[in-house]
């Protein structure tokens, strides 16, 4: 199951049978506790935030470390069309819910594979 952002709306799908279930986001959540982490890779709030409004980003549950908030893992491309990966939550209530990215980065080389090859199975 992975979660797909189309235009600010998530957008959970099970890749087998497509179901769909919308959610939208009206802004991100930004404080001292995650600007610092999210720059410490060399990457821009701002190319964050433009990362979450394009077309197309994968994303999937984190379930590793989903122990206090559900976490998610993005993959997709940054602003420059470098590979991205970054971990978020989601904030607030059903109504009003906000990004808040904890820790943002390019990615590595065996990142870019799988994301390029899960991009191929799905467009077949």
């Amino acid at each position: 199951m992975f979660l797909l952002l189309l235009y600010r709306a998530f957008v959970w799908t099970n890749a087998s049978t497509f179901s769909m279930i919308e959610v939208q986001i009206l802004d991100f959540d930004w404080d001292e506790g995650n600007q610092g982490k999210c720059q410490k890779h060399g990457l821009a709030l701002a190319e964050i935030e433009v990362f979450f409004r394009q077309e197309q980003i994968f994303i999937t549950p984190d379930i590793k470390h989903s122990q206090t908030e559900q976490r998610f893992l993005a993959m997709g491309q940054s602003p420059l069309g470098k590979p991205m990966f970054v971990v978020f939550t989601l904030r607030g209530q059903a109504a009003k819910q906000f990004i808040r990215p904890i820790s943002a980065r390019y990615m590595h080389q065996r990142e870019v594979q799988k994301y390029e090859q899960e991009i191929a199975r799905l467009n077949k």
